[in-house]
């Protein structure tokens, strides 16, 4: 019972029931606990368990998100779990402000770390950091923590890892201090604990785990669903020359798709044409320090050659008028918008492809080369994975590779929305650049 309504009724607050493993976490006497668990383990189960019934207790409670966006469903949480107390008088919801006081002077605000400065001068008896290997380094020790000081308050970090940051510096703190303590008989101020994705006993969360291990890259599957931190490193792609043996092929009947990246003079514009049914480039064309007209001309040769049955282009920048000439022209070029939401799939998905040996790449240094010196930096901002070329490198036929194999992978979504329309719909391609 957290109190009574204006009738003197009582008033209960419904919460899930922490699994045995949670418990053991929860119940944990350290002040500082850091949980490295993989996706749908139950970490936001947990964290609400603990942050409302603090905060209804008349406690201080910040729970810390990496950006506004991963703050809106735990926000819809929050206010769905309190609407009976807020219905009864007991608390207050302030949408705007995403933040509930209680009539006890309780409190509990969602703060995002898009803009880490908001928690500044705050001081808290509990802070929960939400995927906090998402979080900037500086957020976590120049702003969340000195929140803690005055109240001597706890802090649960909580997260899938992402590679070895100040995360998995604070994971590694918390083990060494869990052993010194132990050698000394006395609670650890620091404690961590790791859990795989399996360890949560809903069997469809355990189906999930264990179907996935097919879908995504052994390193993806590592990380994101084994909880394991994995060292960061510029090596993208592997099976790189396992998969560079292929030579041009002439002509012959089969389906086909393609990718174009588009480059003028920095840049080249560079055009595949992949066998959708064994996965093996068959022909290329690659240029640069021509005109528009000649690069389509180019394009229109090699596409009337081989009559791929659609081509993903790169439509940022130049490639939406160049786009639109050659559809023009009767080419089914569908445009491919690469952006922070687009690029991170459709180049795991060539990393996917290339550790399976799925695909078949031309014996050829450039394609090799620029496939091996391709990179992933992890964001200091975000967290986030962000790939590109080497700097002065190029990237144009990794781009290109990976709209054609995204083509492949995909053959028979893009199919089913081209079917009786001759073109896809925006909304159809943003659904199935979220594969």
């Amino acid at each position: 019972m957290i109190g009574k309504n204006a009738e003197g009724k009582a008033v209960q607050l419904l919460l899930p029931r922490f699994r045995p493993d949670q418990w053991e976490i929860v119940k944990h006497p350290a002040k500082r606990k850091v949980l490295a668990m993989g996706r749908r383990w139950g970490k936001s189960v947990l964290a609400q368990c603990v942050a409302i019934p603090t905060a209804a207790a008349g406690g201080k409670v910040a729970w810390c998100v990496p950006n506004y966006k991963n703050g809106r469903p735990l926000w819809r949480l929050i206010k769905q779990v309190l609407k009976p107390l807020e219905k009864a008088g007991l608390c207050k919801i302030n949408t705007s402000e995403r933040m509930v006081e209680f009539s006890n002077g309780g409190m509990l605000a969602l703060y995002s770390m898009d803009n880490p400065d908001s928690i500044r001068g705050e001081h808290f008896h509990l802070v929960i950091v939400d995927e906090a290997a998402m979080v900037s380094e500086e957020a976590w020790n120049d702003c969340i923590q000195p929140t803690l000081a005055d109240l001597d308050g706890d802090c649960i970090l909580i997260s899938t890892p992402k590679g070895r940051n100040w995360f998995w510096k604070e994971y590694v703190a918390g083990e060494l201090e869990m052993a010194k303590a132990a050698a000394e008989g006395r609670d650890a101020y620091q404690a961590s604990f790791h859990a795989p994705t399996s360890a949560n006993p809903n069997p469809n969360i355990r189906k999930a785990a264990e179907l996935v291990k097919s879908k995504v890259p052994q390193r993806t599957y590592e990380q994101e669903w084994l909880a394991i931190f994995l060292e960061d490193g510029g090596e993208v792609f592997r099976n790189v020359r396992k998969c560079a043996t292929g030579q041009i092929k002439a002509p012959y009947a089969g389906t086909f798709v393609g990718g174009i990246d588009w480059g003028k003079s920095n840049d080249w514009t560079v055009f595949y044409i992949m066998d959708v049914n064994t996965g093996a480039v068959v022909d290329w064309v690659r240029f640069n320090d021509i005109s528009w007209k000649i690069q389509r001309r180019n394009i229109r040769e090699l596409y009337d050659r081989w009559q791929p049955t659609f081509v993903l282009g790169e439509e940022n920048s130049i490639g939406g008028p160049n786009i639109e000439a050659l559809q023009d022209e009767g080419m089914m070029i569908l445009p491919f918008n690469t952006n922070s939401a687009t690029k991170n799939p459709m180049i795991e998905s060539l990393q996917l492809s290339l550790e399976r040996e799925e695909i078949e790449t031309l014996d050829e240094p450039i394609n090799r080369g620029e496939l091996e010196a391709y990179e992933g930096k992890k964001s200091k901002a975000t967290g986030r994975i962000i790939y590109g070329a080497p700097e002065n490198g190029h990237d144009d036929t990794v781009i290109a590779l990976g709209l054609a194999d995204w083509a492949r992978v995909h053959f028979a979504e893009y199919l089913q929305a081209l079917e009786g329309t001759g073109e896809i719909a925006a909304d159809v391609r943003a659904d199935i650049s979220d594969v």
